[in-house]
């Protein structure tokens, strides 16, 4: 075994190799950019280096730094994680040449499966079947005959990256444009392949090991058919869809498209499975790296998959053959990601955007059958330069149910105050009926995501905010000396009633909220009057307030002069409104200004002052955690302000372009 190992990536991945090398007695190395210089990996390892600033072609791509890195802690092995460089062949081929070990499988199994045109062709010769497809120069009059709907795939990787649905081919030329933009970004590299769109597909997949000796087990299934833009958002293990017979024919193919790369340490190979034909599968393409969702294998086989991918890279052979591998119970997984979602117009889709901020609070859950992969800590500034996962909430338990119920319960204890997230919506999906009955396919979130995000926000939550504003009016009791009674936010008047004190307030993605505040009562937008009174002061342990004869419980955080309140998994940024400011824009009449919907970096502009544009035109692409959001005309008119330019970084709520309808 290792006596030291340096860990070439960040985040919570970082944090749960380090926590196994611990356990195993291996001095952990980390390594870090500007950015992540405070960040939990750092504090966890036994030795940290930095590696250069934030952007990750300067620092974690950047193979020549990371094996210096290595070379100055005497690290004598390298764990690549999963992104970045995990599946990069000539990162594994320089590790080796540096004299390093790589923990991973060859360089020559990474290029053969990392190229998804190369390993559809390796594994069919295997007897191994796959999605019909096309690839080349003519894509698009491949994708034409093939008929739509098609996927779109960059070749060069994966994780939803440049994934593309078409469904209408008079889009075809514009979608292919954007994946290569994604691929490109991505991946380095553009080349596209299109396959045949398999409706109301399951995505599933099987853990392999394979050691130097020449033995290749399966470990079972993952049902990751819970996917957002071809993004994993649950997994789950084992599949609530496959019998016996499936499970063990999908794992025997699976060991053979490993052998056929000559495959060696962890590795998972992804099949689809159309809707209605449990029995039918198709080889989608070979993850040559530790998955995301490797959390949930873990807890149904008792098998660490780090450490035996440390014991492979070390040359030790597996103690266990495929008749050793046990299944016990089920283990449900929920990606915890830094994103806001909010119901376009219309309410038939839902926008998933990038969030960044400090973490001001964290509250992770525990307790029986709760596990948390988290590279979180309090202080932690959550930014748009990575990948926007922060933290993986996982639930084993002896039957699906009761996983499902343990992961819900835990998702509400779980709080991440200055930074938004998916939490609270990754709860509610978990109690969707379809979920529960395991009724599953990929496009079963895109169905009823809106139902799942809540059509406004809970009056308490307005009301917390304003009572804490009101109270952080009045003097403190040590202040001393005089007061003035109309100074104090009160509401005693001489002779008459109490008067109500004014609170505008503002959510992003919502409409300003009037809330006005007396002593004892307060009056949310147009409603009437309802008890309510703080019970006691915000503190570390949160806030409490009667409302409406009910008591609610927050999770509390101030900043500046707003409030983070947290319950059940949601959390909300409450700030004040200022609406003279907020009209003071410079905007002239009949004017649509349109803002960043998130934070993140101009990539394309493709207007200028004073041009003329029509509905639905894309004017500009913002991008962030690799994701681009494309911004769109709202209606005809003329580009009458662009206040952006390709490279600008821009804040969520930023103004980007104005355009005046033709009628102005």
């Amino acid at each position: 075994m290792f006596e030291r190992v340096l860990v070439a990536n960040r985040g919570e991945i970082a944090v749960r190799v380090i926590r196994t090398l611990r356990r195993l007695g291996v001095a952990s190395v980390a390594v870090y950019s500007d950015a992540d210089a405070d960040a939990r990996h750092v504090a966890e390892a036994d030795a940290a280096v930095r590696i250069g600033p934030a952007p990750a072609a300067e620092s974690y791509l950047s193979a020549e730094r990371l094996l210096a890195a290595a070379a100055r802690t005497g690290a004598q092995a390298v764990h690549p994680g999963y992104g970045f460089l995990a599946e990069n062949a000539a990162f594994a081929r320089a590790v080796t040449d540096a004299g390093l070990t790589f923990i991973g499988p060859p360089a020559g199994a990474i290029e053969v499966m990392g190229d998804k045109i190369r390993a559809k062709e390796t594994v069919r010769a295997a007897g191994v079947p796959v999605v019909p497809g096309a690839h080349g120069d003519r894509l698009a009059d491949a994708a034409r005959a093939m008929g739509m709907p098609v996927l779109l795939k960059p070749s060069a990787g994966g994780g939803g990256k440049g994934m593309r649905l078409v469904r209408d081919a008079a889009g075809l030329d514009e979608q292919i444009a954007g994946a290569r933009r994604e691929a490109l970004a991505s991946f380095g590299d553009d080349t596209l392949l299109v396959e045949r769109w398999i409706d109301r597909p399951r995505h599933i997949e099987i853990q392999i090991l394979a050691d130097g000796h020449g033995t290749v087990v399966h470990l079972g299934e993952r049902e990751c058919s819970l996917q957002r833009r071809h993004q994993k958002v649950v997994e789950e293990a084992p599949s609530p869809l496959l019998d016996a017979a499936t499970r063990a024919a999908m794992g025997a193919a699976a060991v053979r498209a490993a052998r056929a790369c000559g495959y060696r340490g962890a590795g998972t190979v992804e099949f689809i499975v159309p809707g209605g034909d449990r029995a039918t599968h198709y080889f989608m393409e070979m993850n040559t790296r530790l998955q995301v969702e490797h959390p949930v294998t873990e807890l149904i086989t008792g098998l660490d998959l780090v450490e035996w991918q440390l014991r492979i890279a070390a040359g030790e052979p597996l103690s266990f053959g495929q008749d050793d591998v046990t299944v016990t119970g089920h283990a449900v997984e929920a990606r915890i990601c830094a994103e806001t979602a909010r119901v376009a117009e219309g309410g038939a889709r839902v926008d998933f955007l990038p969030s960044a901020g400090p973490v001001l609070l964290l509250r992770e859950p525990a307790g029986e059958g709760v596990r948390v992969d988290s590279g979180l800590a309090a202080g932690t500034v959550v930014s748009t330069a990575y990948d926007p996962m922060l933290a993986k909430i996982v639930a084993h338990g002896p039957d699906r149910a009761t996983a499902l119920r343990r992961l819900r319960a835990a998702l509400a204890r779980t709080t991440v105050l200055g930074v938004d997230t998916n939490t609270g919506f990754l709860r509610r999906l978990l109690a969707h009926p379809a979920v529960v009955s395991g009724d599953l396919d990929t496009g079963l979130i895109d169905g009823v995501a809106a139902s799942l995000v809540p059509a406004g926000v809970p009056d308490e939550v307005y009301a917390a905010a304003a009572l804490l504003r009101h109270a952080a009016l009045a003097p403190r009791p040590d202040a001393g000396g005089w007061t003035d009674p109309f100074g104090v936010p009160s509401g005693w008047r001489l002779g008459g009633e109490p008067v109500w004190t004014e609170h505008r307030l503002r959510i992003s993605g919502q409409e300003p909220v009037r809330v006005l505040v007396r002593p004892g009562e307060v009056r949310v937008g147009d409603g009437g009057p309802v008890p309510a009174r703080l019970l006691d002061a915000a503190d570390e342990n949160g806030v409490r307030m009667e409302y409406a004869g009910a008591t609610h419980g927050f999770a509390h955080a101030a900043i500046g002069a707003g409030h983070w309140l947290g319950r059940d998994g949601d959390a909300w940024h409450v700030h004040g409104h200022d609406p003279v400011a907020a009209a003071g824009g410079g905007q002239t009449a009949g004017t649509d200004t349109l803002t960043a919907p998130m934070p993140g970096t101009v990539t394309v502009v493709k207007a200028a002052e004073g041009d003329k544009v029509t509905a639905g035109q894309s004017l500009l692409v913002v991008e962030a955690m690799k994701m681009e959001h494309v911004i769109a005309a709202p209606h005809d008119g003329t580009v009458t302000g662009l206040d952006v330019t390709v490279g600008s970084t821009v804040a969520i709520d930023q103004v980007l372009v104005q355009v005046t309808p033709e009628e102005a």
